[in-house]
């Protein structure tokens, strides 16, 4: 496969994910409503279950704005010509790794040196 290829399939597989995440966030606005605060319609244990949820909710968001972020910022490396290039120690990432998680941004060596 050429590295032109190469970069096509990273580019499509990167942007396949923006749109599983644009659509994981659509369907979770609902989940990070206010909770409401008339005990009279739910119970108390019902309100902090419902609170629970609604804070699980914004932290899945912040996990998928995260992500988002390191999507955007690999797609800016495959303009630039730096994709799969370690942004620590500016070795080549592994295909193999970055297969697995086409926005990684170092290599193993540097992810295992902390």
């Amino acid at each position: 496969m050429s590295d032109k290829q190469f970069l096509t399939e990273m580019a499509a597989a990167l942007r396949a994910r923006i749109a599983q995440l644009d659509s994981l966030e659509e369907q979770n606005t609902r989940d990070r409503a206010p909770v409401e605060l008339d005990q009279s319609r739910i119970g108390r244990l019902s309100r902090m279950d419902a609170l629970q949820g609604q804070a699980m909710a914004e932290a899945q968001g912040e996990r998928r704005r995260l992500e988002r972020l390191r999507i955007e910022n690999a797609m800016a490396r495959i303009e630039d010509g730096s994709y799969g290039e370690c942004l620590r120690c500016s070795d080549d990432i592994a295909v193999a790794r970055l297969e697995a998680d086409p926005a990684i941004p170092i290599c193993v060596v540097c992810a295992g040196s902390g």
